[in-house]
């Protein structure tokens, strides 16, 4: 079964065994505490209406929100990454493709066309795709996750530099409506984050071990549910034990690259590279029988994988935001029209047109 396939047939099953919260990223509990420990990681700069009570869980609900739109039956919706695409990125099938990952394209549709182009000059590298198992049309792809957080971070970014415009000149309604859209921003945001601090979401090796297999590595099917939540629920770990050991947000540099990437993009993209190194020592902990499943005890070196990749996921997270919130400059487009908004209501009132001679 085609790896794309077979995430469609896990995905039913799942839908059928397991509570509604439940995915195939972390579930909803580890989405919480990324977004959580995110939050923990911004400096006091940051604006504060975030850290309210309700604004603050919003933020924690809003993780579990892209994994809510599987459970809609629109294919379209399915395709455009609101269910599978934008949640992984399988980097073992971009060199099989033959792209450089040194050199991968920040724009999306670029990559799309490069990776398409590549997969039918590499035919032998890739499984024959079942038709009847890709209703979506989404078998072809490795998964846009760097691109859906790239395009999120630039949403974010723009929302804080009408925010900012709005705070000077705008109404009341407006900045709360601009704060309201920031919050929602970040997020759902967070959820693509997360899901790359799941070293199973960065390989094709997702769900137990594809294909050669020499170091004999688990094929079990249930892999990925029990790093996803299992671990999280058996270990009970919670965000108040791990908030005083995440780090502090740093900002990522904006500036123009040589070679014309995104630097954002970049960066996202070597935080995917850095989640996947983690995807054997994974492998080679369920091998030594020291992931706590099934009748096994839960061990610390369980524990301590998994609570690593919660802190690292949150800390890419804040640092994102607060990246966002620096970057972000006043919109001089939305300043303009507020001006002449004020001015027109300063202006005084045209004298009236004298009355007409008998």
């Amino acid at each position: 079964m085609h790896l794309r396939s077979f995430r469609l047939a896990g995905a039913l099953c799942l839908a059928v065994l397991l509570p509604a919260s439940s995915g195939l990223a972390w579930d909803y509990e580890g989405h919480r505490i990324v977004n959580q420990l995110a939050l923990a990681s911004l400096p006091r700069e940051f604006p504060s209406f975030v850290h309210a009570v309700a604004n603050a869980e919003r933020v924690a609900f809003l993780a579990g929100e892209p994994d809510r739109w599987r459970n809609a039956p629109d294919l379209p919706l399915k395709q455009s990454g609101g269910s599978w695409t934008d949640h992984f990125c399988d980097l073992e099938y971009l060199p099989e493709a033959g792209i450089d990952l040194e050199t991968v394209t920040s724009f999306r549709y670029d990559f799309i066309v490069q990776f398409a182009a590549g997969r039918a000059a590499h035919p032998q590298n890739f499984a024959p795709i079942d038709p009847a198992r890709n209703q979506d049309h989404t078998a072809e792809w490795p998964g846009f996750a760097p691109w859906a957080i790239t395009e999120y971070f630039g949403r974010l970014r723009s929302a804080f530099s009408y925010l900012k415009v709005f705070e000077e000149l705008g109404t009341h309604d407006e900045i709360t409506n601009a704060q309201a859209n920031i919050v929602a921003l970040m997020g759902t945001m967070g959820h693509y984050v997360g899901d790359l601090a799941q070293p199973l979401h960065t390989t094709k090796h997702f769900n137990g071990w594809s294909g050669a297999n020499p170091n004999g590595y688990t094929t079990w099917r249930g892999l990925h549910s029990w790093v996803d939540g299992g671990i999280i629920a058996k270990a009970e770990i919670r965000t108040p034990a791990l908030r005083p050991r995440v780090g502090a947000a740093e900002v990522f540099s904006l500036a123009a690259r040589p070679d014309k990437r995104d630097p954002l993009f970049v960066t996202v993209f070597d935080y995917l590279r850095t989640q996947h190194r983690q995807v054997e020592p994974l492998y080679q902990l369920e091998k030594a029988g020291k992931l706590g499943h099934g009748e096994q005890p839960m061990t610390d070196e369980a524990r301590q994988f998994i609570e690593a990749r919660l802190l690292e996921g949150g800390r890419m997270l804040g640092s994102l935001w607060l990246t966002a919130y620096r970057g972000a400059v006043p919109d001089t487009y939305l300043r303009g029209v507020l001006i002449k908004r004020e001015t027109a209501g300063r202006a005084p009132a045209a004298p009236a047109k004298p009355a007409a001679t008998p």
